[in-house]
């Protein structure tokens, strides 16, 4: 019998995030798989999930994924971290693969799972849903995101003015993820649509690093990859 596989959102950082079910679900299989870094360092989901769980309870699987835009070297990666994922499957052991936030908003489950399936169509798969990001943010600053008829956008900050513009007169509120390479781009759209006060900044939100940034003294500080901008008019 083959090994069923949980996509589990983990939450944006806080450990207590996690939800009933994910715990439920990372209590009942045999392996957690979680993205791991290749410095060595611990990954933002790894951190969540060793609050609750040590590798002598469970098999601890780090899957490298490659940060490269070569097709050929990231199908092949991706099909290696797939069956090594595989391997545990076929063996009749569930696991889980977690990742911070939602499995199924910017993450690497997404891929992940599409290649699963595409390589081994037996495989049942579960997604248990998370605490994003953005509702961490949210919650942290306690700004309303949407209400009543306003429209809300998530946008993947990119270095394009007029994109990033147009989000913004488009609608209400909206949240700028992995904003650190593009901020001196944010920063002068705001100021130009005079609506810096209206912005916020937070680097891993409900985390032990949570960072909530001073928009006035952002034009010179270099930013971590976790970072998003909330703008809400």
């Amino acid at each position: 019998m083959i090994g069923k596989l949980y996509g589990i959102g983990v939450g944006p950082g806080d450990p207590e995030l996690l939800t009933v079910k994910a715990f439920r679900r990372l209590k009942e299989v045999a392996v957690i798989a979680y993205p791991k870094k290749t410095n060595g360092s611990k990954s933002y989901a790894q951190q969540i999930v060793e609050a609750y769980f040590s590798p002598s309870e469970k098999h601890m699987l780090g899957l490298v994924f490659p940060m490269t835009k070569d097709e050929n070297v990231l199908r092949e990666k991706w099909d290696e971290t797939v069956d090594n994922v595989w391997e545990h499957l076929r063996e009749g052991k569930h696991v889980a693969f977690v990742t911070e936030g939602d499995p199924l908003l910017y993450s690497t489950c997404i891929h992940f799972m599409r290649t699963m399936q595409m390589k081994y169509p037996d495989v049942s798969i579960e997604i248990v849903p998370g605490v994003s990001s953005i509702n961490g943010a949210a919650a942290r600053l306690q700004l309303p995101l949407a209400d009543g008829d306003e429209t809300i956008a998530i946008v993947p900050a990119r270095d394009d003015y007029d994109a990033m513009k147009k989000a913004i007169e488009a609608h209400d509120c909206v949240i700028f993820l992995k904003v650190a390479k593009v901020m001196p781009l944010l920063l002068s759209i705001l100021k130009e649509m005079n609506l810096t006060k209206k912005a916020a900044v937070v680097t891993k939100v409900t985390s032990h690093e949570e960072v909530i940034w001073d928009i006035e003294q952002l034009d010179h500080v270099s930013l971590p990859y976790l970072t998003l901008m909330v703008v809400r008019k």
